[in-house]
């Protein structure tokens, strides 16, 4: 029996999903629309190693990830990247809106938790993926997902509880 592929339908009811999870990888529209293209390409070519068995979700996550880490490892400056966010971000506030400017400092905390922290918890939160499915995507063990959300959740309480406002005197 020869393997079925995955159908057009299938992978572009997936679009939505990788488009989220590039554009939290790479902060950049542009880029992230790049990074979905040559994810969908790269799926197209590698076809032939799709389980039908298994989640394609996560078998295209996985190559949209392993893309960007090729990319980044490629020599992608993180801090123009960081700078260019950080712009648009302020760019698109939309002033006196209270929620607005809530989802924004939540997306901008959001944004500077490690990158093994953000992707860990933009594929379990936000794509619904299971720790497994999670790891499968990341290329590391379940609680090694677990350990990375739990960092990054912890991270977001301590910047939701604001700096601390223990003062430390000289000399002690």
């Amino acid at each position: 029996m020869v393997p079925r592929k995955p159908r057009k339908s299938e992978v572009m009811d997936e679009l939505p999903a990788l488009r989220r999870y590039a554009l939290s990888l790479t902060r950049r529209p542009a880029e992230a629309e790049d990074l979905v293209h040559d994810a969908l390409v790269r799926a197209m070519e590698r076809s032939a190693t799709y389980n039908p068995a298994g989640n394609l979700r996560g078998w295209l996550m996985s190559i949209l990830h392993n893309l960007h880490i090729d990319r980044l490892r490629s020599g992608a400056s993180a801090a123009a990247r960081d700078r260019d966010f950080a712009a648009q971000a302020t760019d698109t506030l939309a002033p006196n809106q209270l929620d607005s400017v809530r989802l924004n400092q939540v997306r901008r905390a959001f944004d500077t938790l490690p990158e093994e922290q953000r992707e860990a918890m933009h594929l379990v939160t936000i794509e619904g993926l299971s720790y497994e499915e999670a790891a499968v995507v990341l290329g590391v063990p379940a609680g090694t997902v677990m350990s990375r959300i739990s960092r990054g959740r912890e991270a977001l309480r301590r910047w939701e509880s604001g700096p601390s406002l223990k003062l430390v005197k000289g000399g002690e």
